[in-house]
């Protein structure tokens, strides 16, 4: 009798240095993740946090075999539908799939534990998403999108002028940091699965404002989505966690880690476009913009920093692709 023949497709990545592949063996699916670079956060600390997810009843993909030094590991295959290739697909069922993703959502802000074991028996620890952490991913906006249209000469001044605003919103912010987050809790990282949400893309979870990936979800690059569609979501997560959390810190929390993170993925995506040759993100990039525009209009809190990126950033750069 033959042996059953293993088969391994190439499925598209994502932004990281990972490489994704399909295994089908004897009618089984199954997912290599291959990673030569940052192996440990994008091998070890990926699992340690699945691991911590579905310990909490939260589905999140199995560990099936390591191999460490061979730079792999053999997880559990959710298939592809994403929640953002659902929502292409679907008209009246939006709201539904984005409540199903603020229920997830709800079940990991419960997870109170923060060490976990890896797949090499060491306590790993979740670390806190400190304020200097927050700043040095927001500055990815000068670092990298700013120099590409203001001249060398103004260059200077402007990325003063920008970083203190950034630190000034930061020091705004009013939640603890006591709540798990994903940091890219968004519809390409959701799965269907069995009728379920589950979760992928895990391994740079921190211990932060729980407004953090509420913000990743609503405002979202990836998919947009109406201004009123955008409230019933916020609000459908307010009404699940009533008399928990303090409305106007949630909101204020929410706008500034909103226009924050967005001026951090434009410059991810500028730096994957001119550093790693990867151009396909510049088209979401006025996207972006437009959720920086909505956020921040009508709120003193960023009328200097509205007032900055006015006078550098036309309309015309804000649309290029």
């Amino acid at each position: 009798m033959r042996s059953a023949k293993i088969i391994l497709k190439k499925i598209k990545g994502d932004a990281s240095f990972r490489s994704f592949y399909r295994k089908i063996y004897n009618k089984k699916n199954s997912i290599i993740v291959y990673a030569l670079k940052e192996k440990e956060k994008n091998l070890l600390i990926y699992d340690a946090i699945n691991s911590l997810l579905i310990e909490n009843k939260i589905l999140a993909p199995k560990l099936y075999k390591e191999n460490y030094k061979q730079n792999f590991i053999e997880i559990e295959d959710f298939g592809n539908d994403t929640v953002f290739k659902l929502l292409k697909k679907s008209r009246s069922n939006k709201i539904n799939l984005y409540k199903q993703s603020i229920d997830l959502l709800k079940k990991i802000q419960k997870i109170k534990k923060k060490n976990i074991k890896n797949f090499k028996g060491k306590d790993y620890k979740v670390p806190i998403y400190k304020n200097n952490k927050l700043f040095k991913e927001a500055k990815l906006f000068s670092d990298w999108y700013a120099k590409k249209y203001v001249s060398k000469k103004k260059l200077p001044m402007l990325n003063i002028e920008i970083n203190k605003q950034i630190k000034s919103l930061l020091s705004n912010l009013k939640l603890k940091n006591d709540t798990l987050v994903h940091r890219d809790f968004h519809v390409s990282n959701l799965m269907k699965y069995k009728k379920e949400l589950a979760i992928i893309d895990t391994q740079d979870a921190l211990i932060g404002n729980r407004a953090y990936d509420l913000a990743s979800l609503i405002d979202d690059v990836r998919f947009e989505s109406s201004k009123k569609l955008k409230d019933s979501i916020y609000n459908y997560y307010l009404k699940l966690n009533k008399n928990k959390i303090n409305k106007i810190a949630l909101l204020n929390d929410f706008k500034i880690l909103s226009v924050i993170r967005n001026m951090k993925i434009i410059g991810i995506f500028t730096r994957l476009a001119i550093r790693d040759k990867k151009t396909k993100y510049l088209k979401l990039i006025p996207y972006a913009w437009r959720l920086i525009e909505l956020r921040i209009k009508n709120n003193e809190i960023f009328y200097d920093l509205k007032k900055i990126l006015d006078l550098n950033f036309s309309n015309e750069i804000r649309n290029l692709k």
